[in-house]
């Protein structure tokens, strides 16, 4: 069983809250945009962190984080990117990727709107973590977490960090 703590869009903004909510958890997912390697350093240092690069990204973070990260935790084999869209309407240079090999769970970021979505004919879980940081349109910071058990993903919790 993995405890996994998830985050998007932080957009170079680090809150302590971040370390306080995933202190719990085995490891830390960021969905891109994360603005600053400091903010990078900071989650390395609450637990391990996969992270991807979003579209606001410079030249530091892209050598250090991918664009898009496939792998496994437990028997639940993950896609982790920051364009990705949702059910009926993934972003065109993701669809091919989730349509050749969908992973059960699905997480990106970038609109900064929290989304939680099942695909029924996926049979993949898609998960929007919303937006961690201050800038952007959203009226209220979120995080997730979640826990992988086996081949289960459950327990989904969405932690409310207050306004921008």
């Amino acid at each position: 069983m993995r405890k996994i703590g998830i985050l998007s869009d932080t957009h170079a903004y680090w809150d302590e809250k971040y370390a306080k909510y995933f202190s719990e958890c085995d490891e830390i997912w960021h969905a891109g945009d994360i603005g600053s390697e400091e903010v990078l350093a900071n989650l390395e240092t609450v637990k391990p962190v996969r992270a991807v690069y979003g579209n606001i990204d410079g030249h530091i973070i892209r050598s250090r984080c991918p664009e898009t990260l496939r792998f496994k935790v437990e028997d639940v084999k993950v896609l982790l990117t920051h364009i990705g869209g949702y059910p009926g309407r993934y972003e065109p240079q993701i669809r091919p990727v989730i349509y050749a090999s969908p992973p059960q769970l699905f997480v990106c970021g970038h609109s900064h709107i929290l989304k939680v979505m099942y695909d029924k004919n996926l049979r993949m879980l898609c998960v929007n973590p919303g937006a961690a940081g201050r800038y952007g349109f959203h009226n209220v910071r979120t995080l997730v977490r979640l826990v992988v058990d086996g081949d289960k993903v459950k327990d989904l919790e969405v932690i409310e960090l207050g306004k921008p």
